[in-house]
């Protein structure tokens, strides 16, 4: 049995990690400032450090005698790092410093970080493959190169084991809709629940390759143990693409309803297309996506009528 920490693990993704964890009989501790994670997201009988990471001495108490760190804490938004730049630097940068700083100093043997799809920018070219130059166009996807750059430079430098792995449109249960920053697909669902009709940013052309999250708990749990992959960024999706159109449709078909979406101007930031190279992740990894975009779609909504 190993001990993983969880940062951000009252979160959406993390909490999905923290229960996959325990369910495979590992010990987990959580770190969370609860500013966007929700207590109720945390399993019972979960070892929880209450502190912001970026506050001295919180990630060294968090990463003292484990043994993985699986590092999903951030502020996830590209229209908040445009509003609050600063606010953002300080969760989505100086709280990896810190965590990475206090993995090494605890002799943790990996640390897994959770990168962003948007770190390739607004590049033509599809699908996207890590070997692409980057070319953030926002802060968020600023910050987040930026935080895969210190965990390579930790590797090469002091020998911290890290990898990256790239996130794309993750959706699924406990994403939260209460925010116009939340994701666009917990937005939607909630909009058409309610018998409102989804607002579309721009024209609803623009694609993403929307991935559930019980994949990216595969990608990176997998990217914690498996071999020879120290430095590595590594992309964890589904490799395909959907429109913000044919979203809002599936939607209709599954909840049963017809409301035709609204449009609102692009969203500063916004990239137009977004796709996965998954090779690298099916090669390293041995990553296979194995729950599809309608079958997602469908649990991600059953979860929100539930609630």
């Amino acid at each position: 049995m190993s001990l993983y920490l969880v940062t951000g693990g009252a979160g959406f993704i993390g909490s999905h990690l923290t229960q996959a964890l325990l369910q495979r009989g590992e010990q987990v501790r959580v770190v969370d400032n609860f500013s966007t994670g929700k207590r109720d997201n945390v399993p019972a009988g979960v070892e929880v450090i209450e502190g912001d990471l970026a506050d001295d001495g919180v990630a060294a108490r968090a990463a003292a005698g484990c043994d993985y760190v699986l590092h999903e804490a951030a502020i996830p938004s590209v229209p908040r790092s445009v509003k609050d730049p600063l606010g953002t630097h300080r969760a989505n940068v100086d709280g990896t410093m810190q965590m990475l700083v206090a993995a090494r100093d605890a002799g943790v043997k990996r640390v897994v970080f959770a990168g962003s799809s948007s770190t390739y920018g607004n590049s033509a070219v599809l699908p996207k493959r890590e070997d692409m130059r980057p070319a953030p166009i926002t802060p968020y996807a600023l910050q987040k190169h930026v935080g895969e750059q210190y965990c390579q430079l930790f590797t090469s430098l002091y020998g911290l084991e890290t990898v990256t792995t790239r996130y794309f449109n993750v959706f699924g249960p406990r994403q939260a809709p209460d925010s116009p920053y939340s994701g666009v697909i917990s937005l939607f669902i909630k909009a058409v629940l309610a018998g409102q009709a989804p607002l579309i940013h721009g024209d609803g052309r623009q694609t993403r390759d929307f991935t559930y999250v019980a994949n990216v708990v595969d990608g990176v749990l997998r990217a914690a143990t498996a071999e020879a992959v120290a430095g590595e960024i590594i992309n964890v999706a589904t490799g395909g693409r959907i429109s913000l159109l044919e979203l809002a449709r599936s939607l209709q078909l599954i909840i049963g309803t017809d409301i035709a979406p609204t449009f609102g101007p692009a969203r500063e930031g916004d990239v137009k297309d977004s796709q996965a190279d998954i090779f690298k992740a099916r090669k390293l990894l041995g990553y296979e996506p194995t729950v599809p975009f309608e079958e997602g779609l469908r649990h991600t909504v059953a979860w929100f009528k539930a609630g």
